[in-house]
């Protein structure tokens, strides 16, 4: 087991957003949750990310990103924990060539290699978040939380990226605006509307209806 909430109410400060959530998410598990804007992925998925602390790599909705550092060294952010802080000041000044070697395999496959050094800042919104899915993927771990991790990113990117996460992870939980890509890649889709759990199913007996009813009005 990774996750496990029981009789949860999660939210911000007083007010709920879910209200008495019981589940649990085991390892090797690749869970989608799915609904529209608004309906409590995001809270759901911060309840995980509580859980897990530094056990898990983690994409941000707002992706994280410190827009002056080059992408180089935000993918490297991934891993500042586990070096001394002055071979991390080191880095930060003269990017280490054995550093460099590890993290040029990551953007070569999500095609920024050739921005490595350049600002985030100076980004389109899709290189952006290419950049932090690099730093999930450097982090590493067996576990990732992910909030719309491919929503700015074109079709053949979307897939490429969630093939890449299936790779590396063994259990994976992500938010995702993309029913058709949560059915590819999940093997249990999670249903949010209305502030509420509306179904929990494995992949393969989740039918369109179900899906379609997280969208009506």
């Amino acid at each position: 087991m990774v996750f496990q909430l029981i009789n949860a109410n999660l939210g911000y400060k007083q007010s709920s957003v879910l209200t008495n959530i019981s589940l649990k998410i085991n390892s090797g598990e690749r869970v989608a949750l799915v609904g529209e804007s608004g309906a409590g992925k995001s809270t759901l998925l911060s309840a995980f990310q509580s859980q897990m602390k530094n056990k898990a790599a983690l994409i941000p909705q707002d992706l994280g990103l410190v827009n002056n550092l080059s992408v180089f060294h935000n993918i490297y952010i991934g891993r500042l924990n586990s070096y001394s802080s002055v071979y991390n000041l080191l880095n930060l000044a003269w990017p280490q060539r054995r550093e460099v070697g590890k993290i040029k395999p990551l953007v070569e496959r999500l095609g920024l290699v050739e921005n490595l050094f350049k600002p985030t800042g100076e980004l389109s919104g899709g290189q952006q978040q290419r950049t932090a899915i690099c730093r999930a993927l450097f982090q590493g771990g067996d576990a990732i939380i992910g909030d719309e991790p491919v929503s700015a990113v074109d079709k053949h990117m979307a897939n490429l990226i969630m093939e890449t996460l299936v790779e590396k992870f063994t259990t994976i939980v992500l938010a995702m605006h993309d029913v058709d890509l949560a059915i590819k890649f999940s093997t249990r889709i999670i249903g949010i509307k209305d502030s509420a759990i509306c179904f929990d199913q494995s992949t393969m007996n989740l039918t369109r209806k179900d899906l379609d009813f997280l969208y009506k009005h």
